[in-house]
C-alpha cells in the first residue's frame, strides 16, 4: 500500500492529510449519496409494475393472456421483447447519458450533472406515471435512464473526492445504501398500489420524488475540490476542503496532491481523456478494472433477480400479492446487509467481502436450481411444495445478503477510487456505461434465458460469481485507506499491473 503522495515539493504522507469526520462531510456525502434513490428506485418499482394486471391489460394484453393459459410452460408466460423493452429501454438511453456525463462533468462540475440528472428523471417520472400508450411510456423510460446516466457518473465521484482517505468506502458506500433503499421504499410501493386499478400510474409517477430530493439538495452543496482546480479555481477548491474537512484543519498537504495531480493531468491535455485510457499503456490497468467491474456485478444474477424477483416468485408458485411481499423482504435483506458492508469495508478491505459475498451467492444459486428442478418439474408445471417454497425464498434473500455486502457496494465504491485525476470522469463514465449497457442486455435477454435454461438459469449465474471472483483475487489490489493521489503507487507495486504502470523499467510508459 502506498503511503505517500507525490506532490510538487516531493512525498506528502497520507497521514498528514488533516480528514476527520466532520458534520460537514457528512451531510455533504449524505446529500450527494442521495442520488442512489433515483437508480433504486427504477430497479424496484420496474418487476412489480410488470406483474400488475391492469399495467398488463393497459400496455401488453398478451402477456395476461398467457398468464391465464394454465398449460403454458411457467418460465415462458413473461418471455415478452415488448415487456422487456418496457424495463431495459432506460438503460440504453442510461448508457448514452453516462458517455456523455465524463466530458459535460469536466465543464460544469460534480454538482451541476448531478442537478441535471435530477431534473431529467423528474421528467420522466411525469411522462411515464402519465402514459396512455407503449410509445410514451417508453420515451418516458428514456427520459429516467438520462437521468440515471448522468447520475450514477457524477455522484459515486463527488462521494470519493469529498471522503477522507480512511472513511472513502463507508462513505462511497453510502450510494449504494440510498439505492439499496430506493428499491426497498419501490417493492414497498408496488405492494401497497397493486390492489388498486390505477395503482401502476401511481408507481410509475412517485419516481419524481426522490428526483426532487437529490435537486433541491444539491443546491446546497458546493462542488468537489478536484473538480474546482481542473477548472482553474484553486481558491474556491482550499474553501470546499476547509468546509469538509473543518475550518482548523490543514488542508494544504491535500490541496498540494491535487493540484500537482491536476497539473500533472493538463501536461497531455491534448490526447483526450478516453483516448488516453483506451490507448495509453499505463492505463491498462485501468482500463481492465474499468471493463470487469461491472462485468462482476451484473453476472452474479442478482441485479435481474432485483428487477424480476416478483415474476420470478410468481414462476416458483407465489400468488400475485405474496411474490410481491417476497420482493420486498428481499430488498429489507439487501438493506440490512449493505449497513453491515458499510461497518467493515474500511477495517478489512474490499477484497473480503468480494469471498464473503462469493461463497454465499454460489451456495445459494446451486441449491435454488436443485429446488426448481426436482420440485417444480421441468416446465414449472408441478405445484411446489410449500416447504420448499418458503425454502427458495429463505435462500434467495441469504444470496441478496451475500450481494448486498459485496459487490452491490463495490461497484460504486472501486471505480471512484482507482482512477488518476486526469481519466477520472473518463474512467467513471465507462465504467458507468458498461455497467447500464450490460444491465440492458441482462434485461432485455433475462426472460428469454429462463424460458430456455429454466431451473438452470441460476446454476448459470453461479458459475459466473466462481470465475469472476477468482479473477478480481488475483488482479484487483487492496484500496483500502489509500488517498486517491496515491493509487498509482499501488498499481506500480502489484505483481502484474507493474508491468504496464512502470514500463517495466522504473519510467511510466504512455503508449501502446
Amino acid at each position: 500500500m502506498a503511503a505517500g503522495v507525490l506532490d510538487a515539493g516531493g512525498a506528502v504522507p497520507a497521514a498528514a492529510y488533516s480528514g476527520e469526520l466532520t458534520l460537514s462531510v457528512l451531510v455533504t456525502c449524505l446529500v450527494a449519496a442521495s442520488g442512489g434513490l433515483i437508480f433504486g428506485y427504477d430497479i424496484g418499482i420496474s418487476g412489480g409494475v410488470s406483474q400488475m394486471k391492469p399495467f398488463l391489460a393497459t400496455f401488453f394484453p398478451k402477456v395476461l393472456m398467457r398468464m391465464a393459459d394454465a398449460k403454458r410452460d411457467q418460465y415462458c408466460v413473461f418471455d415478452s421483447h415488448a415487456l422487456t423493452a418496457f424495463t431495459s429501454s432506460l438503460y440504453v438511453a442510461g448508457l448514452v447519458a453516462s458517455l456523455a456525463a465524463g466530458r459535460v462533468t469536466r465543464w460544469l462540475g460534480r454538482r451541476g450533472v448531478m442537478l441535471m440528472g435530477g431534473a431529467l428523471f423528474f421528467a420522466g417520472g411525469a411522462m411515464t406515471g402519465g402514459a396512455v400508450n407503449v410509445a410514451m411510456l417508453i420515451v418516458g423510460r428514456m427520459l429516467l435512464g438520462f437521468g440515471v446516466g448522468f447520475t450514477n457518473q457524477a455522484a459515486p465521484l463527488y462521494l470519493a473526492e469529498m471522503a477522507p482517505p480512511r472513511f472513502r468506502g463507508s462513505l462511497t458506500v453510502g450510494f449504494q445504501f440510498f439505492l439499496s433503499l430506493g428499491i426497498l421504499i419501490a417493492n414497498l410501493t408496488n405492494y401497497g398500489t397493486a390492489r388498486v386499478p390505477w395503482g401502476w400510474r401511481l408507481s410509475l409517477g412517485l419516481a419524481g420524488a426522490p428526483a426532487v430530493f437529490i435537486v433541491v439538495g444539491a443546491f446546497f452543496l458546493t462542488d468537489t475540490p478536484s473538480s474546482f482546480v481542473m477548472r482553474g479555481k484553486v481558491d474556491r477548491a482550499r474553501a470546499a476542503l476547509l468546509r469538509v474537512r473543518g475550518h482548523r484543519a490543514d488542508v494544504d498537504a491535500e490541496l498540494k496532491a491535487i493540484v500537482h495531480a491536476v497539473e500533472a493531468a493538463r501536461g497531455s491535455e491534448d490526447v483526450g481523456a478516453f483516448r488516453r485510457l483506451v490507448t495509453w499503456r499505463e492505463y491498462r490497468p485501468h482500463l481492465t478494472f474499468a471493463l470487469a467491474l461491472p462485468l462482476c456485478h451484473q453476472l452474479s444474477g442478482m441485479m435481474v433477480l432485483t428487477f424480476f424477483s416478483p415474476l420470478v416468485f410468481r414462476v416458483a408458485g407465489f400468488g400475485s400479492n405474496a411474490a410481491l411481499m417476497g420482493a420486498v423482504i428481499l430488498a429489507g435483506v439487501k438493506f440490512a446487509s449493505l449497513i453491515l458492508s458499510t461497518l467493515v469495508i474500511d477495517r478489512y478491505g474490499r477484497k473480503v467481502l468480494v469471498i464473503a459475498g462469493a461463497a454465499l451467492m454460489i451456495v445459494c444459486q446451486v441449491a435454488n436450481a436443485w429446488i426448481m428442478g426436482a420440485k417444480s418439474g421441468k416446465h414449472g408445471e408441478v405445484a411446489m411444495p410449500r416447504a420448499y417454497s418458503v425454502a427458495l425464498l429463505v435462500l434467495t434473500c441469504v444470496q441478496g445478503a451475500g450481494f448486498g455486502m459485496s459487490w452491490a457496494p463495490l461497484i460504486w465504491v472501486i471505480p471512484g477510487e482507482i482512477f488518476p485525476v486526469e481519466v477520472r470522469s473518463a474512467g467513471q463514465a465507462v465504467s458507468v456505461s458498461v455497467t447500464l449497457g450490460l444491465t440492458f442486455v441482462q434485461t432485455q435477454t433475462f426472460l428469454a434465458l429462463l424460458c430456455r435454461l429454466k431451473y438452470a438459469t441460476f446454476a448459470y449465474y453461479a458459475g459466473w460469481v466462481a470465475a469472476m471472483t477468482a479473477f478480481v483475487l488475483v488482479f484487483m489490489p487492496e484500496t483500502k485507506g489509500v488517498p486517491l493521489e496515491s493509487m498509482g503507487a499501488v498499481w506500480a507495486g502489484h505483481w502484474y499491473w507493474r508491468r504496464f504502470v512502470g514500463g517495466g523499467d522504473g519510467k511510466p510508459e504512455q503508449r501502446r
